[in-house]
């Protein structure tokens, strides 16, 4: 590609969409802590005043929302009225029903489980169809692209600073965004950086600027990766004071690019939070991180996406493709061969493999579902690069 410039984005906690997540993930969390087979799809709304929790839940327990909610929104720091958004005070309306029992049949009891075929990882059937995306790269130690991995950091400083007091007048709401400049492959350098965050209203825009560009970009950029070209906007617009649920209306699942590779990757569509592991949404997409990042960190490519399809109440992927870019000495059909060997890609494999049913999803819900080693998650360990450069001879 030459030179050329790539672009991502992140938002904090306290952004109205993640406030949803968060919500759904919280939900989520509870239930599978009393009935680890509960199949859950939880999705909320938040708007002034207004939280809304709706969805398809089949349990073996029962649990407080309403509280649960309030919870989730004192703790990002919306437990204040001055900022147009309360935990305390706000509305909680909740529309569950359970699980439609066309879709249980197909989940509860595979194709394959049906047509006699008694492997214990042919239990369970895909909660749906669909295709996931996976993808990895040598850019970072974590294996994830550079400028979604320096825009969570970023968000996440803006939180810390907010939270430990370091800024006391910043609110829940922001926003992060960096962009990168590549010749080809190779990172040269940042050449803008974005911050834009939700303020009491009684701060000059001069003392926000200096105070997040001392405070939040120069700890988390490379002092190496800024140069005197490299832009930095903070509130472009010049106020940021209505924020949060107020300022727009949030929904779960709607920062999707966020939660994954900032856009390095394709996306098959579906969210994460809110799901049970069932649902291959969650689970295919995190098993597909797993495979991507093992590729590339047994040095089998410098970069590389996996894709898994699948039909809903089949245990088996309807199919699964590799694509390293040209970055490997393999093809992508030896890649491909070497994946069928070492990684079982049925539902009930993945999620005892990752231990998704034991998996914390709160703090997944804001800050990116993929490079997070900090969490423990197992879809980020690099435990089979041994198996794959055996299966690939």
């Amino acid at each position: 590609m030459a030179k050329h410039f790539f672009t991502s984005e992140s938002v904090t906690e306290g952004h109205p969409d993640k406030v949803c997540d968060q919500i759904s993930d919280a939900i989520l969390d509870s239930i599978l802590k009393q009935d680890k087979n509960a199949h859950v799809a939880c999705e909320v709304t938040a708007t002034t005043g207004v939280v809304h929790i709706m969805g398809e839940i089949t349990a073996d327990c029962n649990i407080d929302t309403t509280a649960i909610a309030r919870k989730v929104i004192k703790d990002i720091g919306y437990n204040d009225p001055k900022c147009g958004f309360d935990g305390n005070s706000c509305a909680v309306i909740t529309s569950i029903d359970s699980q439609s029992p066309d879709i249980a049949m197909g989940v509860n009891e595979s194709y394959e489980l049906k047509d006699g075929e008694n492997d214990v990882n042919n239990q369970i059937g895909a909660g749906d169809q669909g295709m996931m995306f996976g993808y990895a790269c040598d850019e970072t130690k974590e294996l994830m692209p550079l400028p979604i991995s320096l825009a969570h950091k970023l968000a996440k400083q803006l939180a810390k600073v907010r939270k430990d007091g370091t800024l006391p007048y910043l609110r829940p709401d922001g926003k992060t965004q960096v962009t990168v400049e590549y010749d080809d492959d190779k990172v040269l350098r940042v050449d803008t950086v974005v911050v834009s965050t939700q303020h009491d209203e009684d701060v000059s825009l001069e003392q926000i600027r200096a105070d997040i560009i001392k405070y939040v970009i120069e700890p988390i950029i490379p002092s190496e990766l800024l140069d005197d070209n490299t832009k930095i906007f903070v509130n472009p617009t010049g106020r940021f004071v209505i924020g949060g649920p107020v300022g727009d209306s949030g929904l779960t699942g709607r920062k999707i690019i966020v939660d994954t590779y900032g856009g390095f990757s394709r996306h098959g569509g579906g969210c994460f939070s809110g799901k049970d592991p069932t649902k291959v949404d969650r689970s295919a997409a995190y098993y597909s991180r797993y495979i991507a990042k093992n590729i590339v960190a047994a040095g089998l490519a410098k970069k590389c996406e996996i894709q898994l399809a699948y039909a809903i109440g089949v245990a088996k992927p309807v199919s699964i493709m590799v694509d390293a870019f040209g970055t490997s000495k393999y093809t992508n059909e030896q890649l491909a061969k070497a994946v069928e060997k070492v990684f079982d890609c049925r539902p009930n494999s993945i999620i005892e493999q990752l231990k998704l049913r034991e998996t914390e999803y709160l703090p997944l819900a804001a800050y990116g579902h993929m490079g997070r080693e900090e969490l423990g998650v197992r879809w980020e360990d690099t435990d089979k690069t041994e198996e794959l450069l055996r299966a690939i001879g």
